[in-house]
């Protein structure tokens, strides 16, 4: 298997690069914007490239990591303005406000991962691992102090993986209560120091 591991991703893949992230992440963002069409256009149409890194095989994205730093996000695009006028005013202001509890915010010198994604057809091959890699040789490369992560107590592989490149766990947060919303009751976040 042929995988290059690039930083951003041709445009004319914006929409394999939204159902692949759907298909992650996309139980997370059902209570924002129920209609599964919906949520694929509002990727398809949000994303900023230059803020992520793409597995690419045979010329198609079959993996994303996306982070975020001081300078912008890859989700980005995915404002009130955005959402509003994707969605309408009703469905627009509703996704917003759920939206709002995902929200984090890179401090000075930090760079925070916004999760991974890999095709399923592929999965169990390293891919995550490799875009992981990708991403913390980035933010040192860039002079960033650390890398910062949240990973949802659903998602025990994905812990092991991050522990095993020596992320380390510095905040647990429960919301059961809150369960029903966003599809997970508790997060970790994680932080691997880089100097």
């Amino acid at each position: 298997m042929d995988i290059a591991i690039r930083q951003g991703w041709p445009l004319e893949q914006a929409q394999k690069v939204a159902e692949l992230y759907e298909q992650a992440f996309g139980m997370k963002f059902a209570r924002a914007i129920p209609n599964q069409a919906a949520r694929v256009a509002v990727l398809s149409q949000c994303f900023v490239p230059d803020f992520s890194f793409a597995a690419m095989q045979n010329g198609k994205v079959v993996g994303l990591a996306g982070f975020q730093t001081q300078a912008g996000a890859l989700t980005q695009g995915m404002g009130a303005k955005q959402l509003i006028d994707s969605l309408g005013p009703i469905k627009g202001t509703w996704a917003c406000a759920v939206l709002a509890l995902f929200e984090r915010k890179a401090a000075p010198n930090e760079l925070v991962m916004d999760g991974i994604a890999v095709d399923s057809a592929v999965r169990g091959q390293g891919i995550g691992s490799q875009l992981l890699d990708a991403i913390m040789d980035y933010a040192q490369a860039h002079g960033f102090e650390s890398v910062r992560l949240d990973v949802i107590d659903s998602n025990p592989r994905a812990r092991k993986l991050y522990q095993a490149k020596g992320f380390v766990a510095t905040k647990e947060e429960r919301f059961p209560h809150l369960k029903w919303l966003v599809g997970f009751s508790g997060a970790t976040t994680m932080v691997k120091a880089l100097n």
